[in-house]
């Protein structure tokens, strides 16, 4: 049975996708992972886990950065350290800067690399590793064009968030079958600018069952109209129970919805330093396939949560698109480079 070690940390979006892929994978493969000590170390479950501590670089001026060197050399050893204990097959990056120690000793120690790239814009990790892989994967088939080993195979959908069935949803939730459900979340740890807006809209949304996932410690609330949580596991479920979406605009949670078909009004992360979020938004909105509403704009909210609904040329443009999950390609081409 080969080995595959999986890497990829730091936030959801460098750990979600690698678990889409790891569920595909784990009755005919070994499977490792290397992460930090970050989100990465509660998510992955049942399979060896390597910990490595990869330094981040802080943009703009910081003493931190100094250290980044030595902290990087530290790294690149104890991952060299492991991959040659370990000898896997392959190591699949789903980059950022927790995944580099790994692909870094891969390279030395001949290890074929593959990585995906789920943003329009490549990410600093995936420009510096890009040459040390067999191939760039990626969202978005522009993206494939910047590398000359580029290849175009889409978003590695999570199976359980395909597979909500409506009614089941809305029984496990209490909601009425007939409801009109609005999903909230602001991604892994929540955002304190959508949940504070959401709070005031929700006297404007009195004809709407409200979903809230607040993240961080958030206390559970139930009403007759409304269910705050601060975390749901099953988002397939959630997904499909709800009529119309309002979350951030990570590149993972938006393939996602256009897998899913789900109506949702994106509000991009407005001082991300790379701005990727943004970006994301504005592609999709240009294709008519979400709606955008400005971190600025919030208060209105609940207007275009009901514009959304209504919008049917929005629907349309979502049951003609075919954008699908990219699960099925990636693994294919895992197997073919492993051999």
């Amino acid at each position: 049975m080969k080995k595959i070690l999986f890497t990829g940390g730091g936030s959801a979006g460098h750990v979600v996708p690698n678990l889409a892929l790891m569920h595909e994978l784990r009755y005919t493969h070994r499977l490792l992972y290397m992460g930090t000590g970050g989100i990465e170390l509660n998510l992955v479950q049942d399979v060896p886990f390597f910990r490595v501590e990869c330094p981040k670089l802080v943009r703009g001026f910081s003493l931190e950065n100094f250290k980044i060197p030595f902290r990087l050399h530290t790294a690149k050893q104890t991952a060299l350290a492991v991959l040659d204990k370990e000898k896997p097959d392959l190591v699949f990056s789903k980059g950022g800067y927790a995944s580099y120690p790994a692909v870094w000793a891969a390279s030395k120690l001949q290890i074929p690399v593959l990585t995906h790239e789920s943003d329009l814009s490549p990410g600093l990790c995936t420009r510096l590793i890009a040459k040390k892989c067999v191939y760039v994967l990626t969202s978005f088939e522009e993206t494939a064009k910047k590398f000359k080993n580029g290849k175009f195979v889409g978003s590695p959908v999570r199976r359980d968030v395909l597979s909500g069935d409506r009614t089941r949803a809305r029984r496990k939730f209490n909601f009425p079958e007939g409801a009109k459900v609005l999903l909230v979340f602001g991604g892994g740890s929540g955002s304190k600018v959508i949940n504070e807006a959401l709070d005031a809209a929700l006297p404007a949304l009195s004809d709407w069952t409200v979903f809230h996932l607040a993240g961080g410690n958030a206390e559970q609330k139930t009403a007759s109209n409304y269910l705050k949580k601060s975390y749901e596991s099953d988002m397939g479920s959630a997904y499909a129970a709800a009529d119309v979406v309002l979350c951030r605009a990570g590149s993972n949670t938006v393939f996602e919805l256009l897998a899913l078909k789900k109506p949702a009004v994106l509000v991009p992360l407005a001082h991300a330093t790379r701005g990727d979020q943004q970006e994301n938004a504005e592609y999709f909105r240009r294709q008519g396939l979400v709606r955008v509403l400005a971190e600025s704009e919030l208060f209105r909210l609940a207007e275009e949560v009901n514009a959304a609904y209504n919008d049917r040329a929005l629907r349309k443009k979502l049951e003609e698109s075919d954008l699908s999950s990219g699960t099925e390609k990636i693994v294919k081409i895992i197997k073919e480079v492993i051999g």
